[in-house]
């Protein structure tokens, strides 16, 4: 079982605040560090110092670490077109020497596109978008340094492109796909992507996606075994009552709550929970961490939690 620290820094982190979150996750040997793409905050935060971008974030970390994965979960794909955005992607694999991840969706968030002047279309377009931005992005990754790439689709054309820089990961870095979509997102991922993620769902939940983006791959002639189930889930844990309270408040949640529908409680509690997951085809976890000023919790799960773990 891999644990992945994830970040949400729209909710008020500078670059500086989530390069010493990258840092001290890599030196606890956490397996990868992943951020949130958003620029608009959620709920009751003040949001300062403001947004970050997460691509230019993601270039910089990957100088100042040196082993820790590094990604997006999930940049939108209203956000980019997709020959930039393969041209990001590719240099800071680069940067990074081959740790690059990249999670990418349709895009929900419909306030942070109207503060910041990004087009917002219907739910279609968006998944629309999205599959033609998956299949841009790949095959210019894909196509070999001699040849060129063209592509016709709906939204975006290309005509004639060298299609570099090439990533240094061969074929391109793992395209992660989640959502709890029951039809189209898991055909998608069973089409392009290395890993599916199902984001803040009860396990029974994410055990039934899990069911059919197997079938999908099942469907399309793919072995589900050549894909990466992961769960993502807020984490509160404590050495004790106490400690799960004074956590659970910093960030605005009840303990309860958070021990019902994330990865909340003393660490043997958060074990369990991390079982359950496991128990229903999760491979990975990403504990959403959203109190990015305490490193000692980060601490805590690594030397309690993440060295039980099979």
């Amino acid at each position: 079982m891999d644990l992945r620290v994830f970040v949400e820094p729209q909710q008020g982190a500078s670059y500086l605040d989530q390069l010493t979150v990258a840092q001290t996750a890599e030196e606890l040997g956490f397996d990868a560090f992943f951020r949130s793409d958003h620029f608009l905050k959620m709920g009751d935060v003040s949001g300062l110092p403001g947004p970050t971008d997460a691509w230019v974030t993601l270039g910089a970390i990957a100088r100042e670490t040196l082993t820790i994965r590094l990604g997006t979960l999930v940049t939108s794909a209203t956000f980019r077109l997709p020959g930039p955005l393969a041209i990001q992607v590719a240099q800071v694999d680069d940067m990074s020497g081959g740790r690059v991840e990249l999670g990418l969706g349709a895009g929900w968030f419909d306030d942070e596109h109207v503060a910041y002047g990004i087009p917002f279309p219907s739910l279609k377009d968006r998944f629309d978008k999205l599959e033609e931005q998956l299949e841009i992005v790949t095959n210019l990754w894909r196509t070999p340094a001699d040849s060129q790439y063209t592509f016709e689709g709906q939204h975006y054309g290309i005509v004639g492109s060298p299609a570099l820089p090439k990533p240094l990961q061969p074929g391109g870095p793992p395209i992660i796909i989640g959502g709890h979509g029951p039809t189209r997102t898991p055909r998608l991922a069973a089409h392009y992507a290395n890993e599916f993620n199902l984001p803040f769902a009860p396990v029974e939940a994410f055990a039934a996606q899990r069911e059919r983006v197997v079938k999908a791959c099942e469907e399309r002639g793919r072995d589900p075994k050549t894909m990466v189930f992961s769960a993502a889930l807020v984490l509160c844990c404590g050495e004790n009552d106490l400690e799960v309270e004074r956590r659970a408040g910093v960030i605005g949640r009840a303990a309860d709550e958070l021990r019902q529908n994330g990865a909340a409680g003393t660490p043997s509690q958060v074990l369990d929970k991390i079982a359950t997951y496991a128990e229903a085809g999760a491979e990975r976890i990403y504990l959403q961490v959203l109190d990015m000023s305490d490193l000692d919790h980060l601490r805590l799960v690594a030397n309690q939690v993440m060295k039980l773990l099979p």
